[in-house]
C-alpha cells in the first residue's frame, strides 16, 4: 500500500515541478495549465496557453526543448508535447492574472487594468470576480489595491467548486508587483432551490406517498407477530 501512495506521491510532485516551470519560463504566452496522461508508449503533456506560437516556436523548435527538459529534468520517458488554447480564456484565472502583470509591466495604470480585466470577466459569463493588486504601486510604501464585480466566494465547499484563483507577479523598476484573480464561475450565480415543474412535483408526492403506505402495511403485519410472541 504504501508503494501505491508513494507512486501517486512522485506523479503529483512531477505535475507541480511541471507547472510551475511552465508558469516561470511562459508566462509571456499566458500559459494557462497542463494535463499529463500516461500510457505504454510514454508521456503524453497537453500544454494550454493563451498564445500557442509563442510555445511551440519557430519550426516546433522550443517544443523539442522541452521535451529533452521534461526528459532530462523531470525523468519523463518518451515525451509527446502538443499545445493549444483553453476553451473559454476569459474565464481562466491564471490567463487573466498574467495579462495583468504584462500590462502593468507594459506601464498601464493598474486600477485601469483591473477594472478593464473585471469587466471582461463578467461580460464573459462569471457570477463574480475579485482582483487583488499589492506592492509599491505609486511610491515606496507597499500597499494593495481590491477590486470586485458579481457574487464572490470565499469560504465553505463552494470554493473548490466554483472558483478559480491563479497569482502572478509583475516586474517593476519599484518592486515585484503581485497579482492575484479569483474568478467564480457562472454555475454559482444558480439559485440552490429549485421549483420543479407541477408534473415532477406529482410525481414525488406519489412517490412518497406509496413509499408511506408500504411503511404502514409492513409495521401492521409485523405488530402481531410481536404479540403472539409475546404472549407466549
Amino acid at each position: 500500500m504504501s508503494r501505491i501512495k508513494n507512486y501517486f506521491l512522485r506523479q503529483g510532485l512531477v505535475r507541480v515541478k511541471l507547472d510551475e516551470y511552465l508558469a516561470q519560463n511562459f508566462y509571456t504566452a499566458g500559459y494557462a495549465g497542463l494535463q499529463i496522461v500516461q500510457s505504454g508508449l510514454g508521456t503524453r503533456v497537453h500544454i494550454f496557453a493563451e498564445r500557442p506560437a509563442l510555445i511551440i516556436g519557430r519550426r516546433g523548435a522550443t517544443i523539442r526543448k522541452l521535451q529533452a527538459v521534461f526528459q532530462k529534468v523531470f525523468g519523463l520517458e518518451n515525451v509527446q508535447i502538443s499545445v493549444s488554447q483553453p476553451d473559454n480564456m476569459e474565464l481562466n484565472a491564471r490567463v487573466q492574472a498574467f495579462r495583468i502583470a504584462r500590462a502593468l509591466e507594459m506601464g498601464y495604470h493598474f486600477r485601469r487594468v483591473a477594472m478593464a480585466t473585471m469587466r471582461r470577466i463578467m461580460e464573459a459569463g462569471a457570477a463574480g470576480v475579485e482582483v487583488v493588486i499589492s506592492g509599491k504601486l505609486t511610491r515606496e510604501r507597499a500597499r494593495f489595491e481590491k477590486y470586485h464585480m458579481g457574487k464572490v466566494i470565499k469560504t465553505g465547499h463552494a470554493v473548490d467548486l466554483y472558483t478559480d484563483r491563479a497569482i502572478a507577479h509583475a516586474r517593476l523598476p519599484l518592486g515585484i508587483i503581485g497579482v492575484e484573480v479569483l474568478i467564480v464561475e457562472p454555475e454559482a450565480a444558480e439559485p440552490h432551490i429549485k421549483v420543479k415543474p407541477k408534473e415532477e412535483a406529482e410525481a414525488a408526492v406519489k412517490e412518497l406517498e406509496e413509499i408511506t403506505s408500504s411503511a404502514q402495511v409492513a409495521g401492521a403485519v409485523e405488530e402481531p407477530v410481536g404479540g403472539e410472541a409475546k404472549g407466549a
